[in-house]
């Protein structure tokens, strides 16, 4: 695939665009061009449309204002510029490496679950231990694009079998805010609505105070008995692909030892 080439029509102005990531890093216009090392009365033209940037000045601005790629693109296509990232699929001939290398960090994983997933938290890919803890949710609800956070929280998903789910729900919905919040994508807010609405017993705090608040864990109740665990996040340094910059791995890791048994003895009797 191209490029991510999106229709004009569709693509807002460059001042609108830049004035949105500015006031969504909460920056003044002084405070920006202060860091870009320009003018506050260029940055004002650029933002009114009185002034149309170079190529280098919107990579400048875009960097300053940590501006995700796919929407760097946008910025670039606003301005007349060819779009500086490709957005190719994972299984794209030029992704090869990265996605042998994703492959390997997932299979690596196992007895322990592990998944890729994009920035709307789409699954991309799962070792055998994470396919095997959601196979038991409804078929509607794995059914790809399979949303994981959906898939965690909806009452036919893996919720009922949560034992700390409103501790977990917390967790989950202030991971997306903080994301819908940095990246400004619609998608995330969408989910966010979705995710809160899900029905969730009120945290509480009792019980699971054995990790001494360093994570949030999550206890699943198994027909192999509970298994704890803490995760962990890794993502690509200075992807210069869309899908690479956007692209998570999720790895679950035992908290505890009989977490660590039960998913070995899981693994050797699927063996």
């Amino acid at each position: 695939m191209e490029p991510n080439v999106r229709s004009r029509e569709k693509i807002k102005p460059i001042g609108e665009q830049l004035r949105a990531w500015r006031q969504l890093r909460r920056l003044s216009q002084m405070d920006l061009a202060l860091d870009a090392g320009i003018s506050t009365r260029h940055l004002s033209f650029i933002e009114t449309g009185r002034s149309k940037p170079s190529r280098e000045m919107l990579a400048l601005l875009a960097e300053q204002l940590d501006v995700p790629l796919r929407e760097r693109n946008l910025l670039l296509l606003a301005g007349g510029f060819a779009p500086a990232y490709a957005e190719r699929p994972l299984d794209h001939p030029d992704l090869a490496a990265a996605r042998a290398a994703v492959e390997r960090v997932l299979d690596a994983h196992d007895p322990f679950p592990a998944l890729a997933v994009d920035r709307a938290w789409n699954l991309v890919a799962a070792n055998r231990a994470a396919a095997g803890l959601i196979a038991g949710a409804a078929p509607e609800l794995r059914v790809e694009p399979v949303n994981v956070l959906r898939l965690s929280l909806h009452p036919q998903g893996l919720a009922p079998a949560i034992r700390n789910l409103g501790e977990w729900k917390e967790h989950l919905i202030e991971r997306v805010r903080r994301q819908a919040a940095t990246s400004g994508d619609p998608r995330l807010l969408a989910l966010l609505e979705e995710l809160s609405g899900y029905d969730a017993p009120a945290r509480t705090d009792g019980g699971f105070d054995d990790t001494a608040g360093l994570y949030v864990p999550l206890r699943l109740a198994t027909l192999a008995g509970e298994l704890d665990f803490f995760s962990t996040t890794t993502v690509f340094g200075t992807p210069l692909d869309v899908t690479l910059s956007e692209l998570a791995i999720e790895a679950f890791f035992p908290a505890n030892a009989q977490t660590a048994q039960r998913l070995r003895r899981l693994a050797a009797s699927d063996a």
